[in-house]
């Protein structure tokens, strides 16, 4: 029996959505608390984090409010990480998948997602980067799709990997939040979504059907947050 989870998260940020998605997928019980990423509580990098950022779970340890952590309890950060953790706690959870191979591809999946798509998408999204460098990026994502299904046929971490940065992607793009021209948005949203892209848009449907995923993101809240927190990047 697993022992108790506090889950330091915030809505905007898609590094914590992955740990909400493979909680959900656990059907784990756990107390949440927001961090305000623009104003971080005094005893959250001390106590918690000492990066300073979220995700972060405290784990075990005696039954205390989130926002007095005790000292007792194990504290664990990195997203990827906190996603394996709350596999190997939940093992019937299925989403790390038991078949070697099948692990491995999962785990293939995620490294071209992190080093490949989510710069790519940085760099066009707060810096105008050339968008072609971000459809090449999306393009090696879709050859590693099977056919049909999920990332590695069922749902597993590669996905819980990939789902919060592609919402948030399509966020940007419908309401042109970004450094890129304004009223390229919705363009680059319809070129990902149809012709060539036609698999990963079937992959992104899917992973947005999900009730974990559906579960665990506040489209409106994070579309205001990017407004606000984006307002300038273009003019910058």
């Amino acid at each position: 029996m697993p022992e108790s989870i506090t889950l330091y998260s915030a809505k905007i940020c898609p590094y914590a959505q992955r740990v909400e998605i493979a909680l959900a997928e656990a059907k784990a019980q756990f107390k949440r608390y927001e961090i305000d990423l623009q104003n971080k509580p005094e005893w959250y990098a001390p106590k918690v984090n000492p990066a300073s950022k979220v995700p972060a779970i405290a784990y075990g340890g005696p039954d205390v409010p989130p926002d007095q952590p005790s000292p007792e309890s194990v504290k664990i950060a990195e997203s990827l990480v906190l996603v394996e953790f709350v596999a190997d706690l939940f093992p019937e959870s299925g989403i790390l998948p038991k078949d070697p191979v099948t692990r491995a591809k999962a785990r293939f999946f995620i490294e071209g997602v992190s080093s490949k798509l989510i710069p790519a998408w940085y760099a066009y999204f707060l810096r105008n980067a050339p968008v072609e460098d971000f459809y090449s990026a999306l393009e090696y994502v879709q050859s590693l799709l099977p056919a049909e299904g999920f990332a590695v046929g069922e749902f597993s971490i590669a996905d819980i990997a990939i789902a919060p940065f592609l919402a948030r992607t399509r966020v940007s793009l419908l309401n042109e939040i970004g450094k890129y021209p304004e009223g390229d948005g919705k363009k680059v949203w319809a070129h990902i979504t149809s012709g060539k892209f036609a698999r990963i848009a079937k992959y992104t449907e899917d992973l947005f059907a999900r009730e974990s995923f559906k579960a665990t993101f506040d489209e409106a809240y994070v579309t205001e947050a990017f407004k606000k927190r984006f307002a300038g990047v273009r003019n910058q």
